[in-house]
């Protein structure tokens, strides 16, 4: 016989959440292992302490913000009706059964008034990472470093050109006095000083997400992004470091800056990197050998005019400083641009009768230039460095690591999309979902270890 279960809809029982939230549940695991007494220190002085209506526990608060991280919930609106029914979320709250869960409005206000241009969220990431440090599971020896792009909330058809000033050499006062000293002992006259070294550029700026950019990229989506660096220690593939820019800033601006940023506010002591090939650029390899760090950086692919020799072609005569080309005539010095670029050129009368001219050099005057940065030596080491087994081996695991994180913040916690239009949102986004997803790991190994111990 069939009986309905309608009517036990109305039935009152005596029960505990405490009961009802599975024992391996995922917020069970977080709320052992992840130490949230922080978070009160962190924002204590943001609230008044002595006027005013009772404020939310911002523990409760920033836990509501870490359950939309979790679970991908996009929406603050969603999450409030996700813990209004789901019973882990109340659980891992502190909320009874009957108790109001706080409304979703009260999380865009903080984020717009009391969190505005605070640290707040940089702190919390920093401070997990710490607690990952503490357990052992951040060795901060070797780091891989990357970036993807994340959609602005943005439509890409709706912008604006405008003409900026742009300048992305931040090593520019080094360049500078490398040229100088690169010219001084090759007896060359000194360059007039220039300070800055801006180009004009149109770009599109989004009348939607001004402080999103346009990004072209072969192989990528076309219309505004952003870009996450992010920075993974290997040892458990634990995020060391996050930080936003907009899609049109190319990987390698912000790279040896936020690499300092860890070794400072971490202590690391890093001894090897690996990059992908657009890290392939004369200041980051400098840097890195200045820094004494081992680099691996992808080999970039060059597309030479076709028909011509290539540039390794040419061999480098460092004791005499010169270039040999194929058929054996040396490019001798002849002088160091601003740029850091030294000038390599051939005899044009020897060229003139070479039966090899047309494979060689298109110019007028049959002269063949080669040029070669002062730097070009560092980047000469880390290509060495990518061909050793140690190389071959750091850089394979790009895959299981960075990449990795990526998919999984990608997949399963909404990183896909921009919830919130602005740099400074962006940027919130991405600092927190690194955060729950170094929670996560900090906790299932903890997990793990007592399991096994």
């Amino acid at each position: 016989m069939l009986r309905p279960n309608r009517e036990k809809q109305q039935n009152y029982e005596l029960v505990s959440i405490e009961d009802l939230v599975p024992a391996d549940h995922l917020l069970r695991k977080i709320d052992k292992y992840i130490d949230f007494s922080f978070i009160d220190e962190r924002v204590r002085h943001l609230y008044s302490q002595d006027n005013g209506r009772p404020a939310i526990d911002p523990l409760v608060l920033f836990k509501m913000i870490f359950l939309g991280y979790f679970y991908g919930i996009r929406s603050e609106r969603q999450l409030e009706r996700d813990i209004q029914t789901n019973l882990a979320y109340r659980w891992f709250l502190g909320l009874g059964l009957a108790d109001r869960v706080p409304d979703h409005t009260t999380i865009s206000w903080n984020r717009r008034t009391r969190f505005k241009d605070t640290t707040v969220f940089q702190d919390i990431f920093d401070e997990i990472v710490l607690q990952a440090i503490s357990h052992r599971m951040v060795g901060g020896r070797v780091l891989i470093s990357d970036s993807t792009h994340l959609k602005a909330n943005a439509n890409k058809h709706k912008y604006t050109k405008e003409q900026v000033k742009q300048n992305t050499r931040d090593y520019l006062d080094e360049l500078n006095a490398a040229v100088e000293t690169d010219r001084k002992a090759l007896r060359k006259k000194a360059l007039k000083p220039r300070e800055e070294v801006n180009e004009d550029k149109e770009v599109k700026v989004s009348t939607t997400d001004p402080d999103s950019g346009y990004m072209v990229r072969e192989g990528k989506p076309e219309g505004f992004f952003y870009l996450d660096h992010r920075t993974v220690d290997v040892k458990y593939n634990l995020i060391t470091d996050v930080f936003v820019t907009a899609g049109n800033v190319h990987d390698s601006v912000p790279y040896l800056s936020r690499l300092d940023r860890q070794r400072e506010r971490f202590g690391f002591g890093v001894e090897a990197v690996a990059l992908d090939s657009g890290y392939l650029t004369t200041p980051i390899c400098k840097g890195l050998q200045d820094r004494k760090i081992f680099g691996v950086i992808a080999h970039r692919r060059f597309h030479p005019t076709q028909g011509l020799f290539h540039k390794w072609e040419f061999t480098y005569n460092a004791e005499q400083d010169v270039y040999v080309c194929p058929q054996k005539q040396e490019l001798p010095y002849r002088t160091t641009d601003r740029h850091g670029y030294r000038h390599y050129a051939s005899d044009p009368k020897l060229c003139a009768i070479c039966p090899m001219l047309e494979h060689c050099t298109r110019s007028k005057n049959h002269r063949k230039l080669v040029t070669r940065h002062i730097w070009e030596d560092s980047k000469e080491q880390v290509r060495q460095n990518r061909l050793t087994k140690s190389g071959k081996g750091l850089y394979r695991k790009r895959k299981e690591t960075i990449e990795r994180s990526f998919a999984d913040a990608k997949q399963l916690h909404g990183f896909r999309y921009c919830r919130l239009r602005g740099l400074r949102n962006v940027m919130e986004q991405a600092l927190m979902t690194a955060a729950v997803q170094n929670m996560k790991k900090i906790a299932f190994h903890l997990d793990r270890k007592a399991k096994e111990g």
